[in-house]
């Protein structure tokens, strides 16, 4: 029996039954790296040396009665994460030889639990790009078609799941990280409620791995059914222990139903700023058309949805404010002059991700605070829908682009061309305010491209759009192997 594409959940219960071995699950696992990697480039640094002994160890420890989450289970982690004794690059070739000491929270987290590390995914430049290829490892192809990006920045890890490259992976999320590689490759992710998941040892070479409190990025789960996602945030979620002094585990409250008949769903397949493609917008009718079968309450609009042209515009200069923080002074002042210059009538989003690139203090206190009236905007919306469902990128996967200019490039939907980085204010939406949001598979483009949509929950209530995606997926199905696989 071949065991790569099964879920987490499946290799648990037969381990448990003592119908496979871990050992046995991580050499077919390395095996099927070494024989299909070469041409997807998901696994840039392997690690199967201590995947074999770290799996021999869940072998003996499970005979000795042992019974962890993940006791046995391959997975892999995505290269911005720190494993001790393996390179921290972010894709920057200044950084190829940083190699930390200790394992990121997350990472010690996959091992108390018990997984089996096979390796490090790939990433793009700085983890600042919606594909993944850099200098150091090259670039990573989506499974479903080679001359297309899996997406980014937690690309690498979305091809191995859809590779068959162990049964679950960890990513991060700021412009939609998690969620469009898993749109783009066909699988799960969820990003979780801003702040529920520590993030130390995530951290751009060579800075010092401490506790942060992030302003938008996010760590978080991926895998190939909804029901592994709620499996491996019970690993992940929780406060740094730095930060309590000891370890804690956090309480989410239940989910709202257990039906989609019960569920009240607001659905949003249009945007101010950017067109929502056919395929994308087919793959979103089958979500809703599933929804009402099953008897949930559907509405296409309502007068509590915060302002989307607004949101778009306030998640665009948080995260540039972000991103050009650490910006040479030269740069930066290129910059400043540059977003002196913009008519003041001037509200394009790229106008936004340049005013955003030099924001004052003052400015961001500012738009801050709109943040928090959009965070209690959707907490009136919530009081009244359970999810929203909405695109995570106007487009299926896209052919690979690199050309260094970002903001030179182009996106192609159903034939015009629009800024590259505009597709990213669908992700946004739930990134702005910090809510969770679970990317979900919704059937293939007419091409046969994956095409995903995401389930945006209220703040801390992150099982609410996670069992809407299981019971989504017993009825449109979820995950399914890229036919060449």
């Amino acid at each position: 029996m071949e065991w790569g594409f099964r879920s987490a959940e499946e290799c648990v219960g037969a381990l448990r039954a003592g119908d496979v071995s871990s050992v046995e699950l991580t050499g077919e696992a390395i095996a099927r790296i070494e024989r299909d990697d070469k041409t997807i480039n998901a696994i840039c640094v392997p690690d199967f040396d201590r995947a074999r002994a770290a799996a021999h160890r869940a072998d003996q420890a499970r005979a000795r009665g042992e019974n962890r989450a993940l006791l046995g289970v391959p997975v892999t982690v995505k290269e911005s994460y720190d494993i001790a004794g393996l390179p921290t690059t972010w894709g920057m070739p200044p950084h190829r030889n940083h190699v930390p000491n200790e394992d990121a929270v997350q990472v010690s987290r996959l091992r108390t639990a018990g997984a089996v590390v096979l390796g490090k995914t790939n990433v793009p430049l700085g983890l600042q790009d919606i594909q993944s290829f850099n200098e150091i490892y090259g670039t990573t192809h989506n499974p479903w078609d080679h001359d297309r990006t899996p997406g980014g920045s937690s690309g690498g890890s979305a091809a191995a799941l859809a590779s068959g490259f162990g049964a679950l992976s960890i990513g991060s999320d700021i412009g939609g990280s998690l969620r469009t590689p898993a749109h783009f490759c066909g699988v799960y992710a969820h990003k979780p409620t801003l702040g529920l998941a520590a993030n130390r040892g995530m951290v751009a070479p060579p800075g010092p791995a401490l506790p942060t409190d992030l302003d938008l990025a996010v760590v978080g789960p991926m895998a190939r059914t909804a029901r592994d996602l709620t499996l491996l945030l019970d690993v992940m979620a929780g406060p740094d222990p730095l930060t309590l002094g000891v370890a804690h585990h956090v309480t989410l409250p239940p989910a709202r139903h257990d039906r989609i008949g019960d569920f009240r769903v607001l659905v949003l397949d249009d945007h101010p700023l950017i067109p929502t493609g056919s395929a994308v917008r087919a793959g979103l009718q089958r979500v809703v058309d599933a929804l009402a079968a099953g008897g949930a309450r559907i509405e296409r609009h309502s007068p509590l949805l915060p302002d989307p042209s607004e949101a778009a515009t306030l998640y665009t200069q948080l995260m540039f404010s972000s991103s050009a923080a650490h910006f040479p002074v030269d740069a930066y002042e290129q910059l400043r002059i540059r977003a002196a210059a913009l008519d003041a009538d001037d509200q394009s989003l790229a106008a936004a991700r340049l005013r955003g690139m030099v924001l004052s203090h003052r400015d961001w206190m500012a738009a801050d605070n709109r943040r928090q009236l959009h965070r209690h905007g959707w907490r009136q919306l919530f009081a009244e829908f359970d999810a929203v469902v909405c695109p995570i990128t106007p487009t299926p996967a896209f052919p690979h682009d690199h050309d260094p200019d970002l903001l030179g490039r182009r996106i192609d939907i159903d034939g015009v061309a629009y800024p590259y980085l505009d597709q990213l204010v669908w992700a946004g939406l739930a990134t702005m305010p910090g809510l969770p949001a679970t990317a979900v598979p919704a059937g293939r483009s007419p091409e046969g491209l994956p095409v995903g949509v995401q389930l945006v929950g209220p703040m801390y209530e992150d099982r609410t759009p996670l069992r809407l995606a299981e019971l989504l997926e017993q009825e449109i199905g979820g995950f399914q192997a890229p036919p060449d696989r």
